[in-house]
């Protein structure tokens, strides 16, 4: 193989032809049409333009990574560049037809492929860092380079039987187109353009197919035939095919591995996507989802000049599900209700429900007339009431629903919301409707509340709060057994508040612990200065009996102000020690031992158990009110009655009645064997200035001093 420089000819001179023999060529175009096969031609562009579109698409996952997977992409890269540019030439250099015996280099062959690979891999490491905006078209130079070098060191491994010349015109238009596509090519790719992708494989196409079909114009063979050289055209076509497949097969797989990239990232893009708008424990969309939903349903309601209800759902009792059956049980109902809501369901007709926090829910509703809305409104009904299977159990969750509406009620969201909360509450504090809609009037009550809350967590401060005591009587003697202590709150604007409507209220602010703190200190020190030594019974919260230094605490009350603990008795209901039953018994037996009465009130409302009794030496059961609450006694309380006294009997529990008021009442107690009573059958709760316990007044004593106040109200009850 002898080579020899020709004369300059102009660069890309399509129509200028200087015949030097059959084997010259002076256009591009003629080098394609003359001296190429014409279908490895195609099959070549073919490839360039694949592997081209593959690069671009890779090199695009290569900018977005980071850490080791953008080294990773990078060499995928690089390798679908590289075959690329590397099997285009090799394809075409077999469909060219030199016309005297060829052979290839196995060595420089092998060399041309790393110079394409390692070139490629550099120009894109460079371009895709992006420290400075010249940085991708540099790196781009640097790929033309290689393709260039590619090219040169490719024809080296080109073995004919003839003197190669080269014109130097076209090899440095081959150098610069090379070049110049390349880094305009890379700039593109990294533009933040839908068309990056398209706009930088076409160029880099453009850049591979120019700088082989330029070279190859600027490439001068004069035949030298030497005896038996010969070469078989027919199997440098197979090779060229079999090239080709191999490269098709190698981009092939970098499509792949960025197609399962693709599809692994969407996937993993929908499930945090699921994550972010969806709660995890039921399934329902969550609060993010709903923000969104309802910004959504508002702005189909104005268009369509349509009204959409929002319905506030607060499960009923759920605290209590967890208190008594733990929070395995809670998230159970939380999961079986997500299923009944999701069955109910029906999306196409606009029904939304979302989970926004604990044990609330909120639901969206076109409507379209009212009998829609209640037949939506009775299938959240059926489902949030229907029994729910845990642990062998039966579980009765149950909820309270406020509805307002849009546009009717309010016009932004904020306040469609705050309305439909303000409704859920009403519904919430009336036992005998589970929905109630939004009215006018409902915000100043809800906000009276508030009021009456800042209000009551200053009374404590200002001296508005006092106790009064309710006596306790024993039926056979006559005798005074002790005073309950019953707190009392003289508002400054709206004059006496009952218990029942502030203590809720405490209960609900977490006003309750420094609320009954401060009974138990008064009661303990007031009771310490009765001449008489009889006991002072005084309730105990939920929230209290959760302190672990409750007894610590109760202990320095009793040293503190001198009352010996015999005389103090502690109320608690069932429902509080089911809360958590060990940590409940536990506490209480630590106060038992300071010597403190305790007492289990309320018995008879439905908690009550043998269990509970065996578990704990109760000192008292006290007969819940709610047995008395009729004018007369009847079959069923006279039933319910015996049947406590029996089993405080049978456990050796002495057993009170309270809310005495008539003397049918007394007469039903007297006939079961009850011992002890509390009511306004004997006197209403009193303050302390008003107990004088020096004599010992009977029962009708009390009720005549009772009858006597009714006509004078300053008379001393006790």
């Amino acid at each position: 193989m002898f080579f020899r420089e020709e004369a300059e000819t102009p660069a890309l001179d399509f129509l200028k032809v200087m015949p030097r023999g059959h084997l010259q060529m002076q256009t591009i175009i003629g080098c394609i049409v003359e001296y190429h096969n014409p279908w490895l031609v195609i099959l070549a562009a073919l490839l360039c333009v694949s592997g081209s579109w593959v690069t671009a698409r890779l090199f695009q996952r290569t900018s977005s990574a980071a850490g080791g997977q953008r080294y990773g992409w990078l060499f995928m890269t690089a390798l679908a560049a590289g075959v690329a540019i590397w099997c285009t030439h090799f394809v075409a250099i077999l469909g060219y037809d030199a016309h005297v015996p060829i052979d290839f280099d196995p060595i420089l062959t092998v060399v041309s492929l790393f110079v394409a690979v390692l070139g490629s891999t550099f120009g894109f490491m460079v371009a895709s860092d992006c420290r400075a905006r010249f940085m991708p078209a540099l790196g781009g130079a640097i790929v033309g380079l290689a393709v260039a070098a590619m090219h040169f060191a490719g024809m080296m491994a080109y073995r004919v039987q003839g003197i190669v010349s080269w014109n130097k015109s076209y090899l440095a238009v081959a150098l610069v187109l090379s070049v110049v596509l390349s880094a305009l090519s890379l700039h593109l790719g990294m533009r933040a353009r839908a068309s990056a992708t398209t706009q930088m494989a076409g160029t880099l196409a453009l850049a591979i197919v120019s700088l082989h079909f330029t070279g190859m114009t600027a490439f001068r063979v004069e035949p030298l035939l030497v005896a038996q050289s010969f070469s078989t055209p027919e199997a440098l076509h197979t090779l060229a095919v079999a090239i080709a497949a191999m490269s098709f097969v190698i981009i092939g797989s970098g499509l792949v591995s960025h197609l399962i990239d693709d599809s692994v990232r969407a996937d993993s893009m929908e499930r945090l996507r699921s994550l972010a708008l969806n709660d995890p424990l039921t399934g329902l969309p969550n609060r993010v989802n709903f923000n969104e939903r309802i910004d959504l349903e508002m702005s189909l309601a104005g268009e369509r000049a349509g009204r959409l209800a929002l319905v506030c759902i607060d499960l009923d009792r759920f605290k209590e599900i967890n208190d008594l059956r733990g929070h395995a049980a809670g998230d159970e109902v939380l999961r079986a209700l997500g299923r009944r809501i999701k069955d109910l369901l029906r999306e196409d007709e606009g029904e939304f429900i979302a989970r926004t926090g604990g044990d609330e829910f909120i639901a969206l509703y076109r409507m379209t007339d009212t009998g829609d809305l209640s037949d939506f409104l009775a299938r959240l009904q059926t489902a949030l009431f229907g029994p729910i299977q845990f642990d062998g159990t039966e579980i009765m969750p149950g909820a309270s629903l406020g509805v307002a509406i849009h546009p009717d009620d309010a016009a932004s969201k904020e306040s469609l919301i705050n309305l439909a909360d303000l409704a859920m509450y009403r519904a919430k504090a009336d036992p005998s409707r589970y929905v109630c809609f939004y009215e006018v009037g409902m915000d100043d009550k809800i906000q009276a509340r508030r009021r009456l809350s800042i209000d009551l967590r200053q009374a404590l401060f200002r001296n508005e709060l006092s106790l009064h005591y309710q006596v306790q009587t024993t039926i056979a003697t006559s005798e005074i057994r002790g005073y309950e202590a019953v707190l009392r709150w003289e508002h400054p604007r709206l004059g006496q508040i009952a218990p029942t409507e502030f203590i809720p209220i405490a209960e609900e602010n977490g006003l309750i612990i420094p609320l009954g703190a401060w009974v138990l200190r008064t009661a303990c020190a007031e009771a310490a200065t009765w001449e008489l030594p009889h006991k002072v019974a005084v309730n105990l919260s939920a929230q209290q009996l959760r302190q672990p230094n409750l007894p610590r605490n109760i202990m320095e009350v009793l040293m503190e102000t001198g009352l010996a603990p015999e005389r103090l008795e502690l109320e608690l209901t069932e429902s509080i020690i089911f809360a958590d039953r060990e940590r409940a018994l536990h506490t209480l037996r630590q106060i038992k031992a300071l010597g403190v009465s305790i007492a289990l009130d309320e018995f008879g409302t439905g908690y009550s158990s043998l269990d509970t009794l065996r578990a704990f030496p109760f000192d008292k059961i006290k007969i819940d009110r709610s047995l008395f609450s009729t004018s007369t006694a009847n079959q069923q309380t006279a039933a319910v009655v015996q049947a406590a006294l029996a089993l405080g009997r049978s456990f050796g529990i002495p057993v009170l009645a309270e809310a005495i008021e008539t003397y049918d009442q007394l007469s039903l107690l007297k006939a079961s064997g009850c011992e002890e009573v509390q009511g306004f059958l004997f006197g209403e709760p009193v303050a302390f200035s008003k107990i004088v316990p020096p004599k010992q007044p009977s029962i009708a004593t009390h009720v005549a001093v009772e009858r006597e106040a009714e006509r004078s109200p300053d008379q001393t009850l006790i």
